[in-house]
């Protein structure tokens, strides 16, 4: 009896136990899978941010550490941003899953190969960021599948300007191309090194095709040209979401760099070693709204240094070494918002009456900073505190002697022209007829 009631109790601790394992989440098989799509889910919402504006959908998934693509990313995506991950390689239909993507942001990866047909199925794709990874060569069947692109940026890659590289060279050089492939320059051989690919010529790609034609040896060899400054696409960085940037800052820069993208809404220049602003430096820049230079050592801006900066809105020139404006250098900011001038060595002379005047008369210009530096009497004033005492530094004596003096001049004349004989005092009335 005994025995039949300790079997019983063990039937029962079993089938207990059976069922506990049931009741626990994820206890089946069933409920094993849809954990794990949970899972997936929720790591992909943490590796991307997803957000909208203007209509249009973004994907975020900068700085992640991608090596890839991920599956089951939102495929109504409008803006698909990728920059600064680990990418190597962009495979066949790496992006079929996009039908309505715009703009594609691969800059600053390891890309050092696109296969035909990476980009199959972006039809309605209209910019390409691809600048500042390893490309040395891929062909225009590449963007075959991209029949909007408008805009392409593949300049800071390592171009080997050879064979291979001209079908490519040759798309870009279409007329209406023209904002394919702008900056982008060979890195080899050492003869082109330098050369844009958007100016070469394309015949320089295959020498050896050429030999049949000319004697050898008098290929024509690419010019020299003269030593300029250093170029802004390769030693600043792009961005292009959420606006248009160049970040040029902290790169020992000592004059404003060569060739600035147009299209740059905002440009950071701090840090670095710039002197002085020559004529004409940003006219390039044109839709360029916010400009810093802080902490330079700019001791002199010529005029027409902002000429082209039509919708510049705010300018930060503090932590530099300036003493004064010269006359005209604010002209050409019409729709300035806010100047940022502190820490700068402001001198109260005459020299200062051409800042504190233009501000007079552009009362929405929101500006900080603006302190005598030197003389010593005058340390630490606001400097339209030192121009409204400007005048007041003659003495009394002095502006009534001058007002004497010319009362003495006029009562002189009053006495001369009554001394004068009639027909020296009287007027005339002439009648002025237009022919």
């Amino acid at each position: 009896m005994a025995m039949r009631a300790i079997a019983a109790l063990l039937i029962l601790l079993a089938l207990g136990s059976a069922e506990l394992r049931k009741a626990r989440p994820g206890g089946g098989r069933g409920r094993g899978r849809g954990r794990g799509r949970t899972g997936t889910v929720k790591r992909y919402a943490a590796e991307c941010k997803e957000y909208s504006d203007a209509g249009d959908k973004y994907l975020d998934c900068q700085d992640r550490q991608l090596t890839a693509v991920k599956t089951g990313w939102p495929g109504d995506t409008s803006h698909l941003l990728l920059a600064r991950n680990r990418i190597q390689v962009l495979r066949p239909n790496t992006f079929e899953q996009f039908n309505n993507l715009k703009s594609l942001d691969l800059q600053q990866n390891d890309i050092s190969m696109i296969e035909e047909g990476a980009f199959a199925g972006l039809t309605k794709l209209t910019t390409l960021l691809l600048q500042h990874n390893r490309l040395r060569v891929f062909t225009e069947e590449v963007l075959i599948p991209l029949p909007r692109l408008r805009h392409l940026r593949i300049y800071d890659n390592p171009w080997d300007c050879r064979c291979a590289l001209d079908s490519l060279v040759r798309h870009l050089q279409v007329p209406s191309h023209r904002n394919l492939g702008n900056y982008a320059k060979c890195a080899e051989p050492a003869n082109l090194r330098g050369q844009k690919l958007k100016r070469m010529k394309v015949e320089l790609l295959c020498p050896e095709l050429q030999e049949e034609n000319f004697p050898k040896g008098n290929l024509q060899q690419p010019t020299r040209s003269p030593k300029k400054n250093m170029d802004a696409t390769t030693t600043c960085r792009t961005y292009m979401f959420p606006k248009p940037h160049l970040d040029c800052r902290s790169r020992d820069l000592k004059n404003v760099p060569a060739d600035l993208p147009s299209d740059i809404v905002k440009m950071d220049l701090s840090k670095n070693s710039i002197k002085q602003l020559r004529a004409k430096e940003f006219v390039a820049a044109k839709d360029l709204k916010l400009l810093n230079l802080s902490s330079n050592s700019l001791d002199r801006i010529d005029t027409a240094a902002f000429a082209g900066l039509l919708y510049l809105r705010e300018l930060d020139l503090s932590n530099n070494s300036l003493r004064f404006f010269q006359y005209g250098v604010l002209e050409d900011l019409y729709f300035i918002r806010k100047l940022v001038l502190g820490e700068n060595p402001w001198i109260c002379d005459y020299n200062i009456h051409y800042l504190i005047y233009w501000l007079k008369h552009h009362i929405n210009v929101e500006y900080t900073g603006l302190v005598c530096s030197s003389p010593p009497e005058y340390s630490g004033w606001l400097v339209e505190e030192y121009v409204k005492t400007y005048n007041a530094e003659c003495p009394k004596d002095i502006l009534l002697g001058q007002t004497d003096g010319a009362q003495e001049v006029t009562m002189e004349t009053e006495e001369e022209s009554e001394r004068a004989p009639p027909n020296l005092t009287t007027f005339k009335e002439f009648e002025i007829t237009r022919t």
